[in-house]
């Protein structure tokens, strides 16, 4: 079953299931993806400081072709 990236997902862990989901957080502000946030910080948790759209992130970062 594929992996899907949610809310819950760590952005370490979005970047490993998704190649293009670096250049999709930085799309959205966020820049300082090796940082140790990245490591800890869920996409959702990091959605919230950036003020960007959740729900179009995600349906973004799970469009894997």
């Amino acid at each position: 079953m594929e992996k899907k990236i949610t809310a819950n997902t760590k952005i370490f862990d979005a970047l490993e299931i998704n190649p293009n989901a670096g250049e999709i957080l930085m799309s959205y502000g966020m820049h300082c993806l090796g940082c140790a946030l990245a490591h800890g910080e869920t996409v959702g948790e990091a959605a919230n400081v950036h003020g960007a759209d959740l729900d179009k992130m995600l349906e973004e970062l799970n469009d894997i072709d």
